[in-house]
């Protein structure tokens, strides 16, 4: 009886120079991958592109010694290939309508009720990403993005709180996102926006 690896396993063999490894991931994976691009993009071909585009993030990203995703391989495969989607509409001017009130949410526009696991899977990396970011901020521009996102406070009332002027409070955020950028540009980092 032929032992089954788990995808951790073969990552880590692969990374190690076991060029089968990844064919085996990959047709492991192939059909819940395929499934969920096309679901989106609703063309053969162009599900074919994104499908290739997917894997050759993949290796790259092994090859460059980036993952870290801790045995959460498919979770992070269909994240790149979510992300890739989301590109694919971009590029094209055709992302989704959907009815702007205000909060606008990627999982609503891109709704496919077979993957919610993973949907729910990629919503709660984004959040954990972000979180992490904001994490890094200098103290005070971390408190003011957080009493402003998670809080819904005023400025007035951020001000009113923190006993900084308005202007400063309106500073310190602005230098918060400024940071965040540059944290998510230096880093190569995709948020699903």
């Amino acid at each position: 009886m032929k032992q089954i690896l788990q995808d951790s396993v073969l990552v880590s063999n692969y990374i190690k120079g076991d060029e089968c490894a990844l064919g085996v991931l990959i047709e492991r994976h192939k059909q819940r991958i395929y499934s969920f691009i096309y679901s989106k993009v609703l063309d053969r071909d162009i599900t074919e592109d994104i499908f290739q585009d997917t894997f050759i993030k993949v290796i790259r990203t092994l090859k460059k010694g980036n993952y870290n995703e801790e045995g959460k391989f498919l979770p992070w495969v269909m994240r790149i290939s979510h992300n890739l989607v989301i590109d694919h509409f971009r590029k094209n001017n055709r992302m989704p309508k959907y009815d702007n009130n205000g909060d606008f949410n990627i999982f609503s526009v891109l709704s496919d009720t077979d993957l919610n696991v993973e949907k729910k899977i990629i919503k709660n990396q984004v959040e954990r990403d972000v979180r992490r970011l904001v994490d890094e901020l200098p103290a005070d521009q971390k408190e003011v993005l957080l009493m402003r996102m998670y809080q819904d406070l005023s400025f007035k009332e951020i001000s009113e709180k923190t006993g900084v002027s308005i202007n400063t409070a309106l500073g310190r955020m602005r230098y918060a996102l400024i940071n965040l950028r540059k944290v998510i540009d230096k880093h190569n980092i995709v948020l699903t926006n």
